[in-house]
């Protein structure tokens, strides 16, 4: 028998949905660098120890702005 779809008893958790910032980030292609950039910050604590991530991110969105823009 098929589970009843009126059944509300299941709390919807933060993983069922999706961060807004995370979809509109995919939609670029970037969203790799993105998570390089918070990964980094999480492990050094430091925004400035993570140049070359920062700079990664903002050249893939410097070069989707520049596709998207033709």
């Amino acid at each position: 028998m098929a589970a009843d779809p009126h059944n509300r008893s299941r709390i919807p958790s933060e993983e069922d949905e999706e961060d807004p910032v995370d979809a509109m980030i995919s939609k670029t292609g970037c969203l790799e660098k993105h998570y390089a950039v918070q990964f980094c910050m999480a492990d050094n604590k430091d925004w400035r120890k993570c140049q070359t991530e920062v700079k990664e991110f903002q050249n893939c969105i410097t070069e989707y702005n520049r596709r998207k823009s033709k």
